[in-house]
């Protein structure tokens, strides 16, 4: 069976990058394209973000995450390290995330070291979640191979009521990742597919910017 999607197209207009005007730090970049995109109120999780990581079997695989902080040093987000992607990080730390706010006809492109946070910064993040989020952490053994009778909320449903009114310890195996940035890129949609791009690259610890070609 073939599907024909050659028609499938629009024309990017709402905005452009003003390359005579370009902040020094990517982060700061960020933040005003974050900030921009959560005031919009056009995109659902605007901190969902792709994740590839080269596996355990040597295929890239992506996958969609929520990132929780961004700061001068990268980009956090939390995971159990003993799933796919977390032993594919362990294997291989050099990551890459994205963005892409459709209806802003932006994306950005981050590529990066994947490093684990502290235990103790992990456990506080941990301690925020909502209840029914630390009893998840606890029940899945993510990306382990179950049975398809399985009842995975009659466990949960049994957690909760073990630790009703008491604080749910953080899982060893669960934490967060640093990914610290060597390479930013901020896409910006334009007419006739002449899009802006703008790369930051980090070459002896200081930024450099470059206009790429669409």
């Amino acid at each position: 069976m073939k599907q024909d999607l050659s028609d499938k197209r629009r024309d990017y207009k709402i905005s452009e990058i003003d390359f005579n005007s370009i902040l020094p730090n990517p982060v700061e970049l960020f933040k005003k394209w974050y900030e921009e995109t959560q005031d919009s109120n056009l995109i659902l999780e605007p901190n969902a973000m792709n994740v590839s990581a080269i596996g355990e079997d040597g295929f890239p695989r992506n996958r969609v995450v929520l990132l929780k902080e961004f700061n001068d040093e990268g980009f956090v987000f939390y995971t159990n390290y003993e799933s796919q992607k977390g032993k594919a990080i362990h294997s291989n730390p050099n990551v890459c995330l994205s963005f892409f706010w459709d209806r802003l006809e932006r994306q950005v492109i981050i590529k990066g070291v994947a490093e684990k946070i502290s235990q103790q910064q992990s456990a506080e993040y941990f301690g925020k979640r909502p209840f029914e989020s630390q009893i998840g952490a606890m029940v899945s053994h993510q990306s382990s191979v179950i049975g398809a009778d399985t009842d995975l909320m009659a466990e949960a449903h049994r957690l909760e009521k073990e630790f009703e009114g008491k604080q749910v310890p953080k899982p060893d195996y669960w934490g967060g990742f640093l990914v610290r940035p060597v390479e930013i890129e901020f896409w910006q949609g334009r007419p006739s597919r002449l899009h802006d791009r703008l790369r930051y690259r980090l070459k002896n610890n200081s930024w450099i910017t470059e206009r790429l070609a669409p």
